[in-house]
């Protein structure tokens, strides 16, 4: 399967899910997960998720921005494996990449609309996915070229 199949295989499942698990690590480099909803914004390979800026975990990542995460279907079949496994960074929300986080979490999500609280925006870098119903133990990467926003991606203070 070439590369452009492959992306769109991966783009598509994460624009048809709706939850993802985050991981993040707090001051003492343990690591701390959370649940959240999340829209993709596929041009540039971001997702977003809302949260308190008093939550735990926004606090975290204010300080050490690096993420890692998993997406898995909103139904599960147990007996075909489908997932992602992503890694990432979340951007300061001032970035040129985070100024339409809002307005494109909200158009997946609107009753969130209702709920006080800050869109955050994660800059994905590598991601992979595993989908049994395309052969057993295959599995499919996407990595943004290091080409892409590097020199523009200025991500929260470590």
């Amino acid at each position: 399967m070439n590369d452009e199949i492959m992306n769109e295989h991966i783009f598509r499942f994460l624009k048809q899910q709706t939850c993802a698990t985050i991981c993040c690590t707090d001051t003492e480099g343990n690591p701390y997960c959370f649940n959240c909803f999340y829209a993709f914004n596929q041009e540039d390979k971001l997702l977003y998720f809302k949260s308190s800026p008093d939550a735990y975990h926004s606090k975290l990542l204010v300080k050490k921005s690096v993420i890692a995460g998993t997406v898995l279907p909103d139904k599960l079949n147990k007996l075909m494996t489908k997932g992602i496994q992503l890694q990432g960074k979340v951007l300061d929300h001032l970035h040129p990449l985070a100024l339409g986080a809002s307005v494109d979490y909200h158009k997946k999500h609107p009753i969130a609309l209702a709920m006080k609280g800050e869109v955050f925006t994660i800059f994905l870098d590598s991601i992979k996915m595993k989908d049994s119903h395309l052969g057993f133990g295959n599995s499919m990467v996407w990595k943004r070229g290091e080409y892409e926003f590097a020199s523009e991606c200025a991500v929260h203070a470590p």
